[in-house]
C-alpha cells in the first residue's frame, strides 16, 4: 500500500514528533517547494483558515488548545489541518522555551501566505519578504521575555473563553476583539489596555477594556492605570476598565487599596480561580469598585457602546466580530 503523501497526518499530542520519528520529505516539504501565491493553494483553503489568517494578524499568535476551543470540535482534526496550512505556507509555527517555565505549548502565527491574504483582504500592499521574515523571527524573540508571552496568553484566552462560551451558549456573542495595536489605532488615544471587546447577550451590551493581570503588579501601579483610561473617557467612551485578576486574594486586596480613591473611571474585578467554578469570564463573577460585595454577569455591567465621535470607535460592524467569515450576517460594504 502506497502512502498518500497529501493525506493528513495524525500530529501526536503536544504538536511534537514522537521520540525517534524523524520527518519525511513528502510530509514536511522545504521552503522552496512551497507554493508562494495564494491562487496555487485556493483550493485548499476553507472558511475557518481564512478566520485563523485574520485571528494571528491581529493578535500575533494563538496556541493549538485556543484555536481548537473557537473553531473545531477535536483535537487532533485541529492538529492535523494546522499541519497541512504549514506544509503549503499558509501559518507557521514556534515552540517558546521560557527562561523559567522551561518549554511552552505551540504557538501559530501567520505565514507568508496568511499575510498576504489579510493585507489583499484589507485593500493593502502585500507585505515583502524581508517584512514577514522580520515578523517571523520577532515571535520567537518576544518569548525569551520574561512574563511577555505568558501575559499575551493570558489576555488572549479571555477573549477565547468568551468565544468559547458564546459557542456553547447562543445567543451570547463576542461582537468585537481588538488588541492594544488595534485598540490605539481605531480610538487615536495612546491608552494600552491588553484588549478591548463588546459582549452581547440576548438584549444586554457591554462594551469594556481589559487589563489581564498575571500577579506581578503592586497594588498602586494597577491604580496608577487609571488616570489614562479618565482622560480616554473625557472625548470618548465611557466603558468600564476590567482586572481579570489570578487570585481572590488579590482581587479582596485591590479593592481594599481603590476603596479611598475617586478615579472616576468604572472599574469592575473577577479572579480566575473564582471564575474557574462560577461560569467563566461571562459568568456571574465581576464586581464593581465601590458598589459592595454582589457579583454580575459581564453583559449586566454598566457600559454603553455610545455613539461613534471622538475617542469613541462607536458600535462594533460586522467585520469586527471575530468569527465574522462564519457568520450568515451580510457582508461589509467598502470604499
Amino acid at each position: 500500500m502506497i502512502n498518500n503523501p497529501r493525506q493528513p497526518r495524525n500530529i501526536p499530542l503536544g504538536d511534537i514528533p514522537r521520540p525517534g520519528v524523524i520527518r519525511s520529505r513528502a510530509t514536511t516539504p522545504r521552503r522552496s517547494s512551497m507554493p508562494d501565491n495564494l491562487l496555487a493553494v485556493s483550493w485548499r483553503l476553507e472558511p475557518r483558515d481564512y478566520v485563523l489568517a485574520h485571528l494571528l494578524d491581529q493578535h500575533r499568535f494563538l496556541t493549538t488548545d485556543q484555536i481548537t476551543a473557537i473553531l473545531y470540535t477535536s483535537p487532533r482534526t485541529c492538529r492535523n489541518r494546522l499541519d497541512v496550512l504549514r506544509s503549503i505556507g499558509f501559518i507557521d509555527w514556534f515552540m517558546p522555551v521560557h527562561p523559567r517555565l522551561g518549554r511552552l505549548p505551540v504557538h501559530w502565527v501567520p505565514g507568508p501566505l496568511s499575510a498576504r491574504y489579510v493585507a489583499l483582504y484589507e485593500n493593502e500592499a502585500a507585505p515583502s519578504s524581508r517584512a514577514l521574515r522580520a515578523a517571523r523571527d520577532g515571535h520567537a524573540s518576544a518569548a525569551t521575555r520574561i512574563g511577555h508571552l505568558v501575559h499575551a496568553d493570558g489576555a488572549n484566552q479571555f477573549f477565547i473563553d468568551l468565544l468559547t462560551h458564546a459557542r456553547h451558549h447562543p445567543p451570547a456573542r463576542l461582537t468585537r476583539w481588538w488588541s492594544a495595536a488595534q485598540i490605539e489605532k481605531k480610538t487615536k488615544h495612546n491608552s494600552r489596555p491588553d484588549g478591548h471587546g463588546v459582549w452581547t447577550d440576548g438584549d444586554r451590551e457591554v462594551a469594556f477594556f481589559l487589563e489581564h493581570d498575571t500577579g506581578t503588579m503592586s497594588h498602586p501601579a494597577r491604580a496608577a492605570k487609571l488616570p489614562g483610561y479618565l482622560t480616554l473617557q473625557e472625548e470618548g467612551p465611557d466603558w468600564p476598565v476590567l482586572f481579570w485578576l489570578p487570585t481572590s486574594t488579590v482581587e479582596t486586596n485591590l479593592h481594599r487599596h481603590l476603596a479611598g480613591e475617586t478615579s472616576g473611571v468604572v472599574v469592575a474585578t473577577a479572579a480566575r480561580d473564582h471564575a474557574a467554578d462560577h461560569g467563566g469570564p461571562a459568568g456571574p463573577v465581576w464586581k464593581v469598585v465601590g458598589n459592595g460585595r454582589r457579583r454580575l454577569c459581564l453583559a449586566d455591567l454598566p457600559g454603553p457602546v455610545g455613539k461613534e465621535g471622538g475617542y469613541n470607535p462607536g458600535p462594533p460592524k460586522p467585520e469586527d466580530d471575530p468569527l465574522f467569515l462564519l457568520r450568515g450576517d451580510p457582508p461589509p460594504v467598502r470604499d
